[in-house]
């Protein structure tokens, strides 16, 4: 069994920064293709950013292109994202994810197999 535990969330101002963590414990993620997931209150959770295991090759979506960041540190059992440039629009609870069987990164949240908690991330004057 795989544990997830996102941290790193709270209140920022819009144009600031914030970088989330996600632990992992009960085995290696090595070989699992990693994502970040968000939802806001009232909406469906929707693709952020994942990173596969092999290249590492990465996917975004595109309303955080050139803003976040996803990377990942294999010898720590740790996933990271770097959100710059926040916008109020994206505050919504962050979940981490991991995919055992993907070769490649998949924004569809029924692919992904082991999901954390989620943490807060609030961006507001």
């Amino acid at each position: 069994q795989v544990q997830l535990l996102e941290s790193g969330g709270g209140l920022v101002q819009p144009g600031g920064s914030l970088s989330l963590s996600c632990a992992a414990s009960g085995r290696t993620l090595s070989t699992y293709t990693m994502g970040w997931f968000r939802q806001a209150p009232g909406k469906e959770r929707e693709f952020v950013a994942g990173i596969d295991w092999r290249s590492p090759m990465t996917g975004y979506a595109d309303f955080v292109k050139g803003r976040f960041t996803i990377s990942r540190d294999n010898a720590k059992n740790t996933l990271y994202l770097q959100m710059n440039s926040l916008r109020p629009e994206d505050t919504a609870v962050y979940y981490c994810a991991a995919d055992r069987v993907g070769a490649r990164v998949r924004a569809n949240p029924g692919a992904y197999d082991y999901w954390g908690q989620g943490t807060q991330v609030t961006v507001s004057s």
